[in-house]
C-alpha cells in the first residue's frame, strides 16, 4: 500500500486481527466471530456501533484474511446500478473460486427496493454482505434482510485502547510518525484519548493535526494539552444528530429535568448544543416537557418554553445557548406534575376501547329545524345562567361520571 499523502488514520488502519484494537467481545481468542474468520466461514453480517469503533477496519481485515475480494460501497452515494455491477463482478469471482465481500457503509440509508435487491444474492451465497450502521438495525434495516445476517454490536473504544493506538502511531516508522522526534507526556496523551470520545479515527486526526501544526517550531515536536485542545476545535468533532446518540442525549436531558437535577440537565443540554444540534428541536422538546412533566404544577412553564422557542427562532446559535439554558434550568427546578399526561393516556385508552361513543343529545348543536325536532340541544343548561353550578352530565352515557383527573 502506498502511504504518501494519506491521512494518518488511514495509514494506521490494521491489516490483521492481531493488530486490531478493541472489541474483545467479538474478536478475542475463542469468540464466535474470530472462529468464523479463522475457519473461513464468515456469514453475512451487520456491524452496529458508533463511528470510529472499527467496523470498516474489521471488514477489511476479514476480506484480507479470507482472501476475498473486498468491495466497498457507501449507501449514501450508491444505488441499484452499482449493486448490479457488484453482482456481475461477484459472478466472475465465483467462477474463479473466489469469494466476494460487499461492504456497505451506512446501510441503513438504503431504501426498501435497494435492500430487497440484495436478498437473493445473499441467500445463494454469491455475495457475503457486511453492512455497517450507527443506527439500531432493528429499526432501520428491513426484517427480510436482517434475518439473513448476523448482527454484531461494536462498543465505543476504551480510553486504554485509544492510548495504545496513539502510541503505536507515534512509534511506527513506516506508516506512522516514528521518524519524527515527538515528545508527549502521559497527561496530554490521556487527554487526547478522552477527547476522542472512543473514536479511533478522531484520536488519530487530533494527533496528526497537533503534529503538523507544530513541525515548523523546531526539530523536536512537543505536544501539550493546549495544542490538543486547539486540534480538537479545528477538526470539529461532530455530534451524530440523526443517529441513536441523538435520541439518547435528548432522553438524558428529559429525564434529568424530570428528576429536578438542573446541573445534569445543563450538561446534557451542552452536549447537544456544542455538538451542533438544531436549537429549535431542543426548544420543541422543552415545550412538550412543560405540559407533560410540569403541567398543572406550574402553568407558567409553558409560557417560558414557548418564549424560549421564539427567541431561539429569532437569534439562532450561538446566542440562543443561554436562552435554552434558562428554560432548561427553570424546568428542572419547577415543581412537577404528570397528572395531565396520565389523564390523557387514560382518555385515549377509553377512546380506543369504546370507539365513537355518541355525543349526548343535550350537548349537540342544533342549527336546523330538523335537528331541533330530533332533540338536539334539548334540556341543555347554559352554565352562566346557573352561575356555573348547574348539574348536568357531559360524558357519553357509557362513561357517565367517569373521572380522569384528581379532584
Amino acid at each position: 500500500m502506498e502511504y504518501a499523502g494519506k491521512p494518518l488514520a488511514l495509514r494506521m488502519r490494521p491489516e490483521k486481527l492481531d493488530d486490531f484494537f478493541g472489541q474483545e467481545e467479538l474478536v478475542s481468542k475463542g469468540k464466535l466471530l474470530r472462529q468464523a474468520i479463522e475457519s473461513d466461514s464468515v456469514p453475512s453480517m451487520i456491524f452496529w456501533g458508533p463511528p470510529g469503533s472499527g467496523k470498516t477496519t474489521l471488514a477489511y481485515i476479514i476480506a484480507k484474511q479470507t482472501k476475498s475480494e473486498f468491495i466497498k460501497m457507501s449507501a449514501v452515494t450508491s444505488g441499484l446500478k452499482d449493486l448490479r455491477e457488484v453482482v456481475e463482478k461477484a459472478k466472475i469471482n465465483e467462477r474463479l473460486k473466489r469469494k466476494t465481500i460487499l461492504f456497505i457503509d451506512e446501510i441503513h440509508r438504503w431504501n426498501k427496493s435497494q435492500q430487497d435487491a440484495l436478498l437473493p444474492h445473499i441467500e445463494n451465497g454469491l455475495i457475503i454482505l457486511i453492512g455497517a450502521t450507527t443506527e439500531n438495525p432493528s429499526f432501520e434495516i428491513r426484517s427480510p434482510l436482517l434475518s439473513r445476517c448476523r448482527v454484531f454490536v461494536f462498543e465505543r473504544l476504551k480510553e486504554e485502547d485509544i492510548v495504545k493506538l496513539i502510541k503505536r502511531a507515534l512509534k511506527d516508522k513506516e506508516k506512522g510518525l516514528g521518524k519524527l522526534k515527538i515528545k508527549i507526556k502521559s497527561k496530554p496523551l490521556s487527554l487526547m484519548a478522552q477527547l476522542s470520545n472512543g473514536d479511533a479515527r478522531v484520536a488519530l486526526n487530533i494527533l496528526e493535526y497537533a503534529v503538523l501544526s507544530n513541525t515548523s517550531r523546531g526539530e523536536e515536536i512537543i505536544i501539550n494539552e493546549g495544542l490538543i485542545k486547539e486540534a480538537v476545535n479545528k477538526i470539529n468533532i461532530l455530534y451524530d444528530k440523526g443517529g441513536e446518540e441523538h435520541y439518547n442525549l435528548i432522553s438524558a436531558l428529559h429525564k434529568s429535568m424530570r428528576g429536578s437535577d438542573p446541573d445534569a440537565s445543563l450538561y446534557w443540554l451542552a452536549r447537544m448544543v456544542e455538538g451542533g444540534e438544531d436549537p429549535l428541536f431542543i426548544a420543541r422538546r422543552l415545550v412538550r416537557f412543560a405540559s407533560e412533566d410540569v403541567g398543572l404544577a406550574n402553568s407558567r412553564a409553558l409560557e417560558q418554553t414557548v418564549a424560549a422557542y421564539q427567541a431561539c427562532h429569532f437569534i439562532g446559535y450561538p446566542e440562543c445557548n443561554v436562552i435554552l439554558s434558562q428554560a432548561v434550568v427553570y424546568l428542572a427546578k419547577c415543581n412537577k406534575s404528570n397528572e395531565l399526561y396520565e389523564a390523557y393516556g387514560k382518555v385515549a385508552e377509553d377512546v380506543e376501547r369504546h370507539g365513537n361513543l355518541p355525543v349526548p343529545l343535550h350537548l349537540r348543536n342544533a342549527p336546523t329545524k330538523l335537528m331541533k325536532q330530533l332533540g338536539y340541544g334539548k334540556n341543555y343548561k347554559y352554565s352562566p345562567k346557573y352561575d356555573y353550578k348547574e348539574k348536568q352530565e357531559y360524558m357519553p352515557e357509557k362513561l357517565k361520571k367517569k373521572k380522569y383527573l384528581k379532584d
